[in-house]
């Protein structure tokens, strides 16, 4: 989609036409995972969604099933709620980064802490709009940008209306004509602008922004994750 004037190039309608055919065949798969995702509110305790928070804290330059392997290890121990950093450290392995990750899900823990216990539900229940809590979240958890802000949200339910930019949504994005280069860093103005043209393109194509999140991931990975 031309950033101008809106429309697919050319040059993309190849891709575009694989990307139909492909939400043809993956679409049932997609609606069930997503599905799952929205249940993680309604039917899940505080632990699951602070859970939610720590694995989208680790996932950035990493693998996302390494992060999703590390947070059940921290579970299965207990140390997820209860652990200090080093003891969260010792146990993310093939995780980058992982020395300041632990000290990030400290302190998001303790912010979210109320009377010993970990509330994180009550606090984000206080919004309507999810963009709004989107950037309550960015200025308030280190180690949140609005990528892992908005994948927090899109794996308990709330991804209706934003956009992961991921490298493999960029990727698809460019090849798509929607973003003429992925970019080298994303202030918080460029992510909104891209985001705004994934929006504007899942509407064109008739397919929900948060499916087409997961349809880029399986084209990319082969299979429909987290």
């Amino acid at each position: 989609m031309n950033e101008e004037t809106g429309r697919i190039p050319e040059s993309a309608m190849n891709t575009f036409d694989h990307i139909k055919r492909m939400y043809s065949s993956k679409s049932q798969g997609i609606c069930s995972r997503l599905k799952e995702f929205k249940k993680m509110w309604s039917e899940k305790n505080d632990e699951e969604i602070f859970a939610e928070l720590a694995f989208c804290i680790l996932t950035p330059q990493s693998h996302a099933k390494a992060c999703w392997n590390a947070i059940g290890r921290l579970r299965e121990k207990g140390i997820l709620l209860k652990g200090d950093a080093q003891q969260i450290r010792k146990r993310l392995r093939g995780v980058r980064f992982h020395n300041k990750k632990s000290e990030y899900i400290v302190r998001a823990r303790k912010f979210f802490m109320n009377n010993g216990t970990v509330c994180i539900k009550p606090a984000l229940s206080q919004f309507r709009d999810m963009c709004k809590c989107r950037e309550w979240l960015v200025k308030n958890v280190i180690g949140l940008g609005y990528k892992e802000a908005s994948h927090f949200l899109r794996n308990i339910g709330f991804g209706e209306k934003i956009a992961i930019l991921d490298r493999h949504i960029l990727k698809n994005l460019k090849q798509l004509g929607i973003i003429k280069e992925i970019p080298q860093s994303m202030s918080r103005a460029k992510y909104l602008q891209i985001e705004k043209n994934m929006v504007k393109f899942a509407k064109q194509i008739d397919i929900p922004v948060s499916n087409l999140d997961l349809l880029f991931w399986y084209k990319e990975t082969g299979e429909i994750f987290k």
